[in-house]
């Protein structure tokens, strides 16, 4: 997946909370993802989490004071806040979001903040009555408007032993917020509407059977977070799949069949600047579908009579001989097991794709429910190929699909403020 936060310079203030603790695992997840963080702490902050742990993890001093030391040597909040590509401020508590909003700049915390060019987003950790509280919920409304990115807190257990919302956010989350801002801003599909089909459908026999195939969907899934990582707007249409995105759609249609595939999927493509057709859509579906289960016992032997579904992938193609859909770009999938090259390139002229990614059940490691792939781009210039276990590039797609959704996947690890 694009690495969104990699060289990224961020500000991380922590504030006298119990939840300051989980800015040791916000830390990890920055620098993991190549990021640069150095350390704002408030005197109360201390309390809670030791300088010395937090040095440890960014391999900087931390910043709490204005002086230093006593030998003249001071710490200039203008200068760390024109150095941040980003500052986040986690935990935030009700105080130090009072004093950002009406600018009570007593600590070196504050200072940095009202200093500061760059995006700042802040996630409060307070109790559940003193986040409802009026003078809270104003002070937020205020950091908002002067353009400051609230994480809302999230509703469970607190450290009063009180339920309600109130807890910071989770590191993970936070992070992804992150990455988020900086994908919408500096993305190159940034402007750009990809819709992305993935996983399989299912053509119902009766209430308790079906059609299907082995498809799990990580294809699909993968392709469009690395499609929002890189900034665009993706519409992800999916089969019954079971795991989800890292990052949240811009829109998401769970469908069945192939059929409710077919309305969502050309609905979706005059939106779209392109499509991708990674599901394994079902190819037959029964002509009649039993109303009750039906029983061995009283049926014996049995025959299904199928008919074709609707072609997707043809569909779309025919589109695009009009003028309107010509600029759309369309992606097609072709997992075979023997003619392999022929059949693709079949599929890419006849149903009028600009490109089909060819890959074979015969090849370990490639096809249903693995975590790599090992695939070939065709179009009708030629074919490309990319080997098992190749990582993602800029000039092609993801090829060892190891999504943070459920998949086994290693992320990269990651100077001193100046």
């Amino acid at each position: 997946m694009a690495n969104i936060l990699k060289g990224k310079k961020i500000v991380l203030g922590i504030t006298g909370s119990i939840a300051a603790y989980k800015a040791c695992y916000i830390i990890r997840g920055l620098i993991k993802r190549g990021a640069e963080v150095q350390v704002v702490i408030t005197p109360a902050g201390k309390e809670f989490i030791t300088p010395i742990t937090l040095s440890a993890l960014t391999s900087k001093p931390v910043i709490s004071e204005f002086f230093a030391q006593r030998d003249g040597t001071w710490n200039s909040h203008v200068d760390l806040g024109l150095w941040a590509d980003a500052m986040l401020i986690a935990p935030a508590t009700a105080s130090t979001i009072g004093k950002m909003a009406n600018g009570v700049a007593d600590n070196m915390l504050i200072t940095t903040y009202l200093s500061a060019k760059a995006p700042v987003f802040v996630a409060p950790a307070m109790d559940l009555d003193m986040y409802a509280h009026p003078s809270t919920q104003k002070n937020l409304d205020t950091l908002r408007s002067y353009g400051n990115h609230i994480i809302e807190p999230a509703t469970g257990e607190l450290a009063s032993h009180l339920v309600g919302k109130g807890r910071m956010e989770e590191p993970e989350n936070i992070i992804r917020h992150l990455e988020m801002y900086f994908a919408a801003k500096e993305g190159d599909l940034v402007g750009k509407t990809v819709m992305i089909t993935a996983g399989p459908t299912y053509e119902k026999i009766d209430p308790v059977r079906f059609i299907g195939n082995y498809s799990s969907g990580k294809m699909g899934l993968a392709l469009a977070d690395e499609c929002t990582a890189r900034g665009a707007k993706v519409i992800l249409i999916t089969g019954p799949v079971q795991q989800g995105t890292y990052f949240p759609m811009h829109q998401y249609h769970a469908v069945e069949s192939a059929q409710e595939m077919f309305e969502a999927a050309s609905a979706a493509f005059v939106h779209a600047d392109a499509a991708i057709l990674t599901a394994a859509v079902a190819d037959y579906t029964p002509e009649q579908v039993a109303d009750e289960k039906i029983k061995r016992e009283k049926t014996g032997e049995m025959s299904l009579n199928l008919k074709p579904t609707r072609d997707i992938a043809a569909f779309l193609g025919n589109l695009k001989n009009d003028t309107e859909h010509q600029r759309r770009l369309l992606v097609g999938f072709a997992l075979e097991t023997h003619n392999e090259q022929m059949n693709a390139e079949d599929k890419l002229n006849r149903k009028n794709l600009d490109f089909i990614v060819l890959n074979s059940l015969n090849d370990k490691g490639a096809g249903f429910r693995c975590d790599t792939n090992k695939i070939s781009i065709i179009d009708r210039s030629g074919k490309k190929d990319y080997p098992l276990n190749r990582p993602p590039g800029k000039d092609g797609l993801p090829l060892e699909v190891q999504s943070r959704s459920g998949c086994r996947h290693r992320r990269p690890s990651g100077e001193r403020f100046k």
